[in-house]
């Protein structure tokens, strides 16, 4: 018996790993539409994408595969649902579940739809013409209503959206966790506005070469851990990064010459999703445990890296004199301290890509918020304007002045990824408590930082999170690494703390 569990054992595996192929060929097409494609070439890639989306739902949902699941599930292969083999069958039958439910021409009409969107939301926000995008934006809404309808729910159409980017999360719970953290920010962001003391932000508009830009940000990604060659930087409207496979890392940027805080941390985000990427378990690549175990901890990385590390007053007593060198006309008379407090500088802000770190969630609340009325269906799409400027004038006390900057300003809700911007906020409180243990766990490690050397820490991310894939849930891991469930306590004390004594609070 055992001889014939471990035969259909890897009959799934294979299954398994020749679907992420298929996958991961898909997610070429969409990095190189992102930075390589040219605009006519759009419709075609919509086919593309809708085949390939249709071929690896076809794989995914064979019906041996349902009959492999039912020979492994409570059997003895399975006895200990952590295990390397547990943990994968657990996965791979809920993912299996989920996946027989949606219509494969829902699914195909899905990727076809977010394949257009995403180049009509590039062309409407250049054109600063909503109107231009909303016919598309109301079939991509159309349709994720039917997938959640498609997939089930018991109390609102979002969870079964949120689900698919973090596993076992449910809306109200996003919903209290999230409007905790507002309560706590809110004062915060009062005090810092009443205070005095302002940094001197004009210093990061001076001009900063691109081409220098670029290869500063490569210097920085390489020395933490970043690596190139199994891995490269690229230029794109929005910053992402993608894993084609196992040795396959792209991220992305874009420059602007008098916005160096813009490209240089948008780069340390991309840079700590890559590393957890490069960071899961190869020989596992294609399965479960190979693979990020959700979007918000995979935020984590990349806030982590931004924020906890990067803007940090240890991390630029170590790369300040490097940047000067590299831009000494911009930074040549700037003393640390004065950049220390450029790049922390908080105040509300139009752009949530732009955003510091105080004032960052409220723009994800807006979005939590706005896309869950889409999807329950208490707004229409032709309202949507109005709604996002409406919340920005109550959360952040501002009003876009235009779409482009407004509602515009996002690619998630033309690529269809309804349920994804929660994970920014959730990234930003694990990351909190993650760095909260590391530096508990790691006694030198801002000596480490002001040396430039972060093997340490990466080294404590490669064990403690990377190395585990989806063994745990998201819930699970963050209580296993931190003997403490999701919270924004830590993200709280982190932010009072830093600028406290950034603004004399």
């Amino acid at each position: 018996m055992t001889a014939q569990l471990e035969k259909t054992y890897q009959q799934l595996c294979d299954a398994s790993r020749e679907a992420t192929m298929i996958g991961r060929i898909q997610h070429l097409l969409e990095w190189d539409e992102h930075t390589k494609m040219p605009q006519a070439g759009a419709a075609y890639r919509a086919d593309q994408m809708a085949f390939l989306a249709g071929l690896v739902h076809q794989k995914q949902t064979a019906p041996e595969i349902g009959e492999w699941l039912d020979e492994l599930v409570d059997s003895e292969f399975t006895a200990d649902p952590k295990s390397d083999i547990g943990a994968n069958v657990y996965h791979l039958k809920r993912d299996y579940e989920k996946q027989t439910k949606l219509p494969q021409d829902l699914v195909e009409q899905l990727t076809r739809a977010c394949a257009v969107g995403q180049q009509v939301w590039i062309e409407a926000r250049k054109a600063d013409d909503f109107e231009q995008f909303r016919p598309k934006l109301e079939e991509i809404v159309r349709l994720k209503r039917e997938q959640a309808a498609a997939l089930g729910y018991e109390a609102t159409p979002y969870d079964p959206l949120l689900d698919e980017y973090e596993p076992g999360e449910t809306t109200v719970n996003v919903a209290r966790v999230l409007s905790e953290l507002r309560d706590a920010l809110v004062p915060l962001v009062q005090a810092i506005a009443d205070s005095s003391q302002r940094p001197d932000v004009s210093i990061l508009a001076r001009k900063y070469s691109i081409d220098v830009q670029e290869a500063f940000g490569e210097q920085v990604a390489e020395q933490i851990g970043f690596d190139f060659g199994a891995g490269r930087l690229d230029v794109t409207a929005h910053p992402f990064c993608t894993g084609l496979g196992p040795g396959d890392v792209r991220i992305t940027t874009r420059y602007d010459e008098h916005a160096f805080s813009d490209a240089f941390f948008s780069i340390l985000h991309e840079v700590g999703h890559g590393l957890y990427d490069q960071g899961l378990p190869r020989e596992h690549y294609g399965l479960p445990i190979g693979e990020d175990v959700s979007l918000g901890i995979h935020e984590s990385q990349s806030r982590l890296w931004e924020n906890q590390v990067g803007r940090s007053h240890a991390f630029w007593e170590h790369f300040y004199g490097a940047a000067q060198q590299a831009f000494p006309d911009a930074l040549g008379d700037v003393a640390v301290s004065t950049f220390y407090g450029a790049i922390n500088d908080v105040r509300p802000s139009l752009i949530r890509v732009e955003a510091d770190e105080v004032t960052y969630n409220l723009h994800i609340l807006i979005r939590f918020e706005l896309e869950q009325a889409l999807i329950e269906d208490r707004l229409q799409v032709a309202d949507l304007p109005g709604a996002w400027n409406e919340k920005y004038e109550r959360f952040l006390g501002i009003t876009p002045p235009n779409d482009a900057e407004g509602v515009l300003q996002d690619v998630h809700w033309s690529a269809g990824l309804f349920g994804y911007f929660p994970t920014y906020a959730l990234g930003n409180l694990y990351a909190a408590q993650f760095f909260d243990q590391a530096k508990e766990d790691l006694p030198i490690l801002e000596a480490d930082i002001r040396r430039g050397d972060f093997s340490a820490l990466l080294s404590w991310l490669r064990a403690n999170i990377h190395q585990h894939g989806r063994r745990y849930t998201p819930a699970e891991l963050v209580e296993r690494v931190t003997s403490s469930p999701l919270q924004h306590d830590a993200l709280m004390s982190h932010l009072n703390e830093k600028y406290g004594e950034i603004y004399g609070l």
